[in-house]
């Protein structure tokens, strides 16, 4: 069984990260070297304005805006349903130093009911006003979009255990089949939850701190759909370990219904 690791980043894992890499500078041998995963993540700058419902919170997580005071992002990003005013979300910026920065506070948290960290990795935050000006990324609610190509978006490392960006990275990722993914991963992928993105080479992928942010891709006519949400992989962008992500379709009737009672 693979160990799961989720994209979450936090000051405690940051410095564990900084240990990991000096560790290694310090002790790894040159035939182990030449055996280490790729970590590189792959992605390029976004354009200021590509992606308008980007949210960069505060936790280390990334989100989506799917309503102009909803932010949906992952269940291991949050804490339990209830009043919750300690995230700050940013949104309409690639820049998360720009001056044009919004920034929001959370009032309420929605987590997934019965999440215990094994699938089901949704949540909501209510932000408390809404964030006008900006366009909403629309959730997939069949699985018609659950195949072909896939853009991916965050601020989280660039590498495996490195620096969070100031500035939103994007790539794209190809959907990989459950029983590709299940040859990874076994028993801890859970199909009906979690859908699987990836090249068998490795090299482009989502990391720390990209937890909760959007997979997505253009439905039939143009627009921009939600079909995944950061969840968790083994290491970032290792060959043959595609990224997993919450399966938005899945779950998009439980979320719409949560959304409107907060």
């Amino acid at each position: 069984m693979q160990q799961k690791k989720n994209r979450l980043v936090s000051a405690l894992q940051k410095l564990a990260a900084a240990g990991a890499v000096v560790l290694a500078a310090v002790s790894l041998q040159p035939t182990q070297a030449s055996a280490a995963p790729n970590p590189v993540v792959g992605g390029t700058r976004a354009a200021q304005g590509e992606f308008p419902w980007m949210v960069r919170l505060s936790m280390g997580c990334g989100g989506s805006l799917i309503s102009p005071q909803v932010v949906l992002t992952a269940a291991h990003c949050v804490g339990a349903t209830g009043n919750n005013t300690s995230i700050t979300a940013t949104a309409g910026v690639v820049d998360l130093n720009s001056a044009s920065a919004v920034k929001v506070r959370s009032t309420k948290v929605y987590r997934a009911p019965g999440y215990n960290g094994a699938g089901k990795d949704w949540a909501l935050i209510k932000l408390a006003s809404p964030v006008t000006g900006l366009a909403n990324l629309k959730i997939a609610d069949t699985t018609a979009y659950n195949n072909g190509t896939f853009t991916i978006a965050g601020w989280g490392a660039a590498t495996e255990g490195g620096a969070q960006q100031r500035y939103l990275l994007k790539a794209t990722v190809p959907f990989v089949s459950d029983a590709s993914c299940q040859a990874a991963y076994g028993s801890d992928l859970i199909p009906g939850d979690e859908i699987c993105a990836g090249y068998p080479q490795g090299g482009t992928d989502t990391c720390q701190g990209d937890s909760g942010g959007p997979m997505f891709r253009k439905d039939n006519a143009g627009a921009w759909i939600q079909v995944g949400i950061v969840s968790w992989g083994q290491g970032c962008a290792r060959p043959n370990y595609p990224g997993v992500y919450s399966e938005v379709s899945t779950f998009a009737a439980d979320i719409k219904a949560a959304a409107a009672t907060l």
